[in-house]
């Protein structure tokens, strides 16, 4: 039988700087779209038997019309785009990436606590303001710098991500403690929120997004957070109430937040976060993945489960 595969938004992958001839050699035919719009879905996979999608959506209607479809390939870890359940009544196998971008999202978390710590953002605005060259004597100190070494991290989730950023916050001389998230199993070392945020001099989440985790930090949990503490989210932005942070901001009840993902992305419809008044806050724009190691590991692991499941033991499966 042929293989034909179909890749619907390869441009949210590739920015033309990878190898693609992996992907190419686990499908007798693969044809490639940059985006698709979701009424073109449907027409696309006409007659494919392998859909490669990031963010495109696999529904119900989609699925049923196409009834040669046998495996989704989901070029990221999130399956919220594809409907699990009409896949799993359907036949059609779904297999997603993982662990791909740990080293990229781990180097960028440390990134922004550096920057929050050593007011990176701060100090270089004031250079290109002129601030610097107007100084009185050859340095300029104007923004309160802090040293990492013997400051205590709290860590939310702590898998291969976690654990990774635990290491490089570790190498820098800090204490790390492990928080209990709720709606899981409690364990040795792992704080309650009530014990943890008081003692932290810096949080930083890495666990998934779900009904236990929506707004699992809010006004509440800010409140018990040090007035010169650092928040750092490059998980999932529903993580936070982004509303209560800005206010936290707002009021210098924290010593600084950064965060790379917010509620809605691209945000459209604008975001509370976004505001130009509020002071100390960093964004990236859902980046921290994206170096080209990351997303030629995510071509490497398509392949790979492409692979396995012609073979008949597929692996990374997820629906």
């Amino acid at each position: 039988m042929t293989n034909r595969a179909v890749f619907l938004d390869l441009a949210s992958l590739d920015l033309g700087d990878l190898d693609l001839i992996p992907l190419r050699q686990s499908f007798d035919e693969l044809v490639v779209h940059d985006a698709s719009r979701p009424e073109e879905i449907a027409e696309r996979l006409r007659g494919a038997q392998v859909v490669i999608s990031n963010k495109a959506p696999i529904d119900a209607t989609t699925l049923a019309s196409c009834p040669d479809l046998k495996l989704v390939l989901l070029s990221a870890t999130g399956t919220n785009n594809v409907d699990l359940d009409a896949a799993r009544a359907q036949g059609v196998r779904v297999c997603n990436c993982q662990g791909y971008g740990t080293p990229s999202v781990a180097q960028h978390t440390l990134m922004l606590l550096l920057a929050l710590a050593t007011r990176l953002p701060d100090y270089h605005d004031a250079v290109r303001a002129g601030r610097w060259q107007q100084a009185s004597q050859f340095c300029l100190l104007d923004f309160p710098i802090i040293e990492l070494q013997g400051k205590t991290l709290g860590l939310l989730g702590h898998g291969e991500l976690g654990g990774a950023v635990a290491k490089l916050a570790e190498a820098l001389g800090m204490r790390v403690l492990l928080g209990q998230l709720p709606g899981r199993p409690a364990r040795d070392g792992r704080l309650p929120l009530s014990e943890l945020l008081p003692q932290v001099d810096a949080l930083t989440l890495h666990c998934p997004l779900n009904e236990q985790t929506r707004n699992l930090i809010g006004a509440a949990e800010l409140r018990l957070m040090k007035p010169s503490a650092l928040l750092i989210n490059t998980a999932r932005g529903g993580l936070i109430d982004e509303q209560a942070l800005a206010d936290a901001l707002r009021a210098g009840h924290l010593g600084g937040a950064a965060t790379d993902v917010l509620t809605e992305e691209p945000p459209r419809q604008g975001n509370p976060l976004l505001a130009g008044d509020i002071p100390r806050l960093i964004i990236t724009p859902h980046n921290a993945w994206g170096s080209r190691e990351a997303r030629q590991r995510i071509v490497g692991q398509l392949s790979e489960n492409a692979q396995a499941f012609f073979a008949g033991a597929p692996i990374r499966v997820v629906g």
